[in-house]
């Protein structure tokens, strides 16, 4: 054990909270007020004492970040997308922290010359060079990089904080001269209109909630911009996509559970936006502009009349309502469809099955009937497959992404017409033997008796007869997927003789629609107990035991740890959480802080609902915190955080440190100048990941 200073104390000021006739006494409410001093000072005390009570694993962190970094081709180069004339590509420099995004002449032989400095090789430009962008600034990241049709303007947006408000901002492309139009106060999302002068971005309201679709033509003052489209109901969030085809630019309203679409004509942007169908609570659906074989249309996935996993439908664009509606792919339940993308000759649709996502391709005849369809084979049993950047609608090629937990991502392009998968690209990690390792699925069995997956990955020579160390992940919330893909930081767990594993609980979308269904609302808490089935699986089945046994999640995946560490303390020898959502309850009560009323059709509106009140309340990290003993604990947060706000993973250290019986080791590493994603650079990430990395190592070798 080594000696460590005594930890900050944050002082108890009671703020009673009444909801109904219900009262909380919250002790740390006083954290929420950032215009307070005593919270800075605090922060940056927590931050003080972790550095130091973690000094001891410095030279295990530098270690770490060094092996990670010797893995990686620090001087690579992307795989080029062909859009047209030009086919562009990012390359990375060693010792740079950003991307330097590149463009050549289409169809150019060969991938680029990873040696070659940017835009030296000929026909190679530099197009935005993100660490020019990023000089003098902490924290930098670029939120979206679009070139105009013609290719001759770019149109990128920036953020320097972490909050995620963006600056967008245009370069002419041939010139490389910055153009004088500068747009404050975005959010993702830019599209650009067939004119080239002529763009549409998103704006946040003062709640981060994106709400308004605005139009900006090129040189002219940003005060004279067009309001296009705004949404007023607080439960939705607006994006703007341009159609692969370039006829359409689409604009999608939706909640958790509702969406509508409208169709901006990409040749006439100042027409009104058209209308594909009204909203209906709880109607999903979304549509995929073709104008290839059969005509113009539009392509539609949608949960209507009980298909909760989504069937495909097409429609004529002329008459884009649901009463047009016709079925080609029916809906199945045991399959769920997630996406379409739409080539002149071709469909490929995203589907889940047996908590893997599949690529299934339709062959469309002259007349645009479906003729055949097939579903590309994967080489292994647990793996990630998804679509690619492919821009060109008349394309019979598709770029689509493959890794698995013992492959590193590779870039594949896929023939459509003869079923031929050409490998573009693998990542390249030095010194590293994909034989060496194991990936195979697991099944755990809730308390309910439902069969829950875990991808596990292990070297085969570090099986030991015995419990191994074992770091366990989730996140389970939003319908997300956590599908099992290859990382280069983990395999310094790996080589150490460290399993690892990702619990697919219920509240993600691995097993469909029922399976998100099944850990939302009044079913969240399914969530935590699948996680704990998942850990006491492999505790019973030998592959480790509860001293030998970590767990990590972020976010959503956060309230996950903080609910599991109050349920089962005594199965986990330490906890990471990042970013942790895990003062729930507090923050679906306020309506004004960013996110909240979105959230209550993930989450369940405490507000109105007496029964989601005391299930919150049931559950929710920082108010079931009991005096008992917890695993170690790494908790992190963002001082600029718009999504999970920095006093949550404060207020619950705060909470933890005064109440918990046991002297294990509890610290907050709090960001002070970024957000919910963390540091910005690669090699800050890198670095901070093997701070983590080092947490978890130097925990589990003290059992």
């Amino acid at each position: 054990m080594h000696d460590r200073p005594d930890p900050p104390l944050a002082p108890e000021r009671p703020t009673t909270l009444r909801h109904g006739g219900d009262e909380r006494v919250d002790p740390w409410f006083w954290l929420s007020d950032r215009d307070d001093p005593a919270v800075l000072d605090y922060l940056r005390a927590e931050n003080a004492y972790t550095h130091v009570a973690l000094a001891h694993t410095e030279e295990l962190q530098h270690q770490l970040f060094s092996e990670i970094v010797a893995r990686i081709q620090e001087t690579d180069v992307s795989v080029p997308v062909r859009r047209e004339r030009y086919e562009y590509f990012s390359r990375t420099i060693e010792g740079l922290q950003y991307d330097i995004h590149c463009r050549r002449a289409a169809a150019t032989p060969g991938l680029p010359d990873t040696a070659s400095p940017p835009g030296a090789a000929a026909g190679e430009t530099v197009v935005l060079d993100e660490n020019v962008l990023a000089e003098g600034h902490d924290y930098f990241a670029v939120g979206d990089l679009t070139i105009a049709p013609d290719q001759s303007v770019m149109g990128f947006s920036t953020d320097t904080t972490g909050g995620e408000r963006y600056v967008l901002r245009f370069r002419a492309l041939d010139t490389a001269a910055a153009l004088v139009d500068l747009v404050t106060n975005t959010y993702y999302g830019v599209a650009w209109a067939n004119d080239n002068r002529t763009v549409f971005y998103t704006r946040p309201d003062d709640a981060m909630r994106p709400w308004q679709v605005w139009r900006h033509v090129l040189g002219t003052p940003t005060d004279t911009d067009v309001l296009v489209f705004e949404e007023r109901d607080d439960r939705f969030f607006v994006t703007i996509e341009r159609a692969r085809t370039g006829r359409f630019l689409m604009i999608t309203s939706a909640s958790k559970v509702t969406t509508e679409v409208r169709l901006v004509d990409a040749d006439n942007p100042v027409a009104a936006p058209l209308l594909v169908q009204p909203r209906e609570q709880g109607h999903e659906y979304h549509v995929e502009h073709h104008d290839g074989r059969g005509g113009d249309r539009l392509w539609v996935l949608s949960n209507a009349d009980g298909a909760a996993n989504f069937r495909l439908l097409v429609t004529p664009t002329a008459t884009p309502g649901r009463e047009h509606w016709v079925p080609v792919l029916p809906h199945r339940p045991d399959v769920r469809l997630d996406d379409v993308d739409a080539f002149t000759g071709h469909l490929v649709v995203s589907e889940r099955a047996d908590a893997l996502e599949r690529l299934r391709v339709l062959v469309l005849g002259d007349g645009g009937d479906v003729v055949d369809q097939h579903v590309l084979e994967m080489p292994d049993d647990v793996y990630s497959a998804w679509i690619g950047s492919n821009p060109e609608f008349e394309s019979t090629r598709l770029r689509f992404q493959y890794s698995s937990l013992v492959t590193p991502s590779s870039a594949f392009d896929y023939d459509l017409d003869t079923r031929l998968a050409t490998l573009l690209k693998r990542q390249a990690v030095e010194g590293y033997e994909p034989e060496r390792y194991d990936s195979h699925r697991l099944w755990a069995t809730a308390a309910d008796g439902t069969l829950v997956p875990i991808s596990l990955v292990y070297r085969r020579d570090r099986r030991t007869t015995g419990p191994m160390p074992f770091l366990l992940y989730g996140y389970g919330s939003y319908e997300a997927s956590m599908d099992p893909a290859f990382s280069t930081a983990r395999v310094s767990l790996l080589d150490r003789g460290v399993a690892f594993a990702i619990a697919h609980v219920r509240g993600g979308g691995e097993l469909g629609r029922h399976w998100y269904d099944d850990g939302k609302l009044l079913h969240k808490t399914n969530t935590f107990t699948d996680f704990v089935a998942c850990a006491e699986h492999l505790v019973a089945e030998g592959w480790t035991a509860p001293d030998r046994l970590a767990a990590r999640g972020g976010s959503a995946g956060g309230l996950l740890m903080g609910a599991v560490a109050n349920l089962r303390p005594d199965l986990f020898r330490a906890i990471v959480a990042e970013v942790p959502f895990v003062d729930c309850l507090t923050t679906m009560l306020d309506d004004s802080l960013p996110l909240t009323i979105t959230e209550w059709e993930e989450w369940g509106d405490p507000v109105h609902d007496p029964d989601v009140y005391r299930l919150m309340k049931s559950y929710s990290p920082y108010d079931n915190v009991e005096a008992k003993d917890y695993p170690a604990m790494l908790v992190t947060g963002g001082l600029n955080d718009p999504r999970v706000q920095y006093w949550e993973p404060a207020k619950w250290v705060a909470k933890l440190r005064a109440t918990k019986t046991d002297n294990r080791l509890l610290v907050l590493k709090m960001e002070m100048g970024a957000g919910h994603s963390g540091p910005s650079g690669r090699y800050d990430a890198w670095r901070d990941e093997a701070f983590v990395l080092a947490f978890v190592l130097d925990q589990l070798a003290r059992s």
